[in-house]
């Protein structure tokens, strides 16, 4: 017998555009920790990549939190290399890896993806995507069709994106 309860409709999606590498993304670390405590699987957070030109590291702390992901621990990784960004400013790629070692990861493979550039892509493509949409700075937030911009306040974000989320979720109960 087929279960006849309508499928679950797909949790709304927030993109948040970051780089490891900024401290108004440190900022919003608070706020995303409160959306995932909050929503919980009703809401898919996606880290989108957005190395700034002016932060020398960032781009390879997209590729470094790209195989945090494959290794299973995206948002640990993201969280400490954040926490820590005049740590990342000061000592670079040793420094990415040393978080992993801190993390029980596997560092070897982290200073190898370094390496061999496995991630350049993926950060590459998020980074195309965030200019034709036009994101301009970190962190920037888009979710429902609608781009909020943490780089320059994130006065009040948290609340906005918690109304379209709520607004969204509330559409899906029909």
């Amino acid at each position: 017998m087929s279960d006849s309860s309508p499928a679950r409709a797909a949790a709304p999606v927030l993109d948040v555009w970051c780089e490891l590498q900024c401290s108004d993304c440190r900022t919003a670390l608070a706020d995303l920790r409160a959306l995932r405590e909050r929503y919980g699987d009703r809401l898919e957070l996606r880290l989108r990549h957005f190395p700034l030109e002016k932060h020398k590291y960032a781009f390879a702390a997209g590729q470094a939190a790209e195989e945090a992901a494959m290794q299973g621990r995206l948002w640990p990784y993201v969280e400490a290399v954040l926490e820590r960004v005049e740590e990342l400013d000061r000592r670079g790629e040793s420094f990415l890896v040393e978080v992993a070692r801190e993390l029980g990861l596997d560092a070897e493979e982290f200073d190898t993806a370094l390496i061999d550039g496995r991630h350049i892509l993926m950060v590459d493509a998020d980074q195309a995507e965030g200019k034709a949409i036009g994101v301009t700075g970190t962190p920037t937030y888009v979710v429902g069709g609608e781009r909020l911009d943490g780089g320059k306040s994130q006065e009040g974000l948290r609340e906005r994106v918690e109304e379209i989320v709520d607004r969204l979720l509330a559409g899906q109960e029909g």
